[in-house]
């Protein structure tokens, strides 16, 4: 079981907010195949608008996504689909 962290800064989470990032970046959990124990999920408030980073330590290296939108929940759902194809990439690579 992957833990995730969840981290916010200049702000504080609801609960609605915090449920949905769990549940969009459980999915992940089956990309990574037990490779990562822990992903950190980084919720910024800025001016331009909502900041999202997701990291992953994958053996030695650290998959990193970044996503601004208009809501935290349209960063999260492209910060995960993009750490998606990255952790797919990934799995490629050491497949090769």
């Amino acid at each position: 079981m992957i833990t995730t962290t969840i981290k916010t800064l200049k702000f504080d989470a609801g609960e609605k907010l915090t449920a949905f990032v769990e549940k969009k970046v459980a999915r992940l959990e089956k990309f990574c195949e037990g490779k990562a124990e822990e992903i950190t999920v980084t919720l910024e408030n800025l001016k331009e608008g909502k900041k999202v980073k997701i990291q992953i330590p994958i053996q030695g290296n650290i998959l990193l996504t970044e996503r601004t939108a208009d809501t935290f929940e349209n960063a999260v759902t492209a910060c995960v689909d993009t750490m998606k194809e990255c952790l797919t990439r990934n799995k490629e690579k050491k497949d090769s």
